[in-house]
């Protein structure tokens, strides 16, 4: 039990840093049909250095984020965005996991404008300066898989995974120790109801 209780303390602390912020849009040097779309986007993006020191670590380990990213690479979630989302509107419309807002396309703040749910007109000049702009390639096996974004949305995803893990262990830790409590007061009780001779 104190494995289970230990284990979901430390779920909760790690997990306790990181939330997402909504994507601002994009209103530099763009039509008012496109500033239309972009102000309606319903997805967030995450920034790395909001999330613990503990993902910090192992998601900016080198060893370790190569084998994420070629896991991220064939489970072809970036590649699926454009047979999922036949047009821009419906793109922009769509409520994107942690992962595919922060793998498979650039910042908003970049300013790219998408030309479908998998591919952006990198002829523009970012109009920022994060390294995640020029990072971004349409490849299918470059996307965003170097960008911080993409692994600020992996800890994100983390972080739920792992915060749904550490609920049930608390509630399994309560409900055990209730059926402890209930076992040590029946065994007592049995107890003094049979008095020794």
């Amino acid at each position: 039990m104190a494995v289970g209780s230990g284990f979901g303390t430390t779920g909760f602390i790690v997990t306790n840093n990181g939330t997402g912020h909504s994507a601002p849009g994009l209103r530099v040097g763009l039509t008012s049909a496109i500033n239309l779309i972009f102000s309606m986007v319903r997805y967030k993006e995450y920034q790395l250095q909001d999330y613990h020191s503990w993902f910090l670590k192992h998601l900016n380990n080198t060893h370790n984020w190569e084998h994420l990213k070629n896991c991220l690479v064939k489970s072809e979630d970036c590649n699926d965005l454009s047979k999922r989302y036949k047009t821009l509107k419906q793109y922009k419309l769509a409520k994107l996991s942690p992962i595919e807002a922060g793998c498979c396309r650039p910042p908003s703040e970049c300013g790219y404008p998408p030309v479908n749910a998998s591919y952006y007109d990198l002829s523009f000049h970012p109009i920022s300066s994060n390294k995640d702009c020029k990072l971004y390639k349409n490849s299918r096996a470059i996307k965003c898989y170097n960008c911080d974004s993409c692994k600020a949305g992996v800890a994100q995803y983390m972080k739920i995974e792992w915060r749904v893990v550490a609920i049930f262990n608390v509630i399994l830790f309560l409900l055990l120790a209730m059926i402890y409590f209930v076992g040590c007061c029946a065994r007592r009780n049995a107890a003094r109801g049979h008095p020794k001779v």
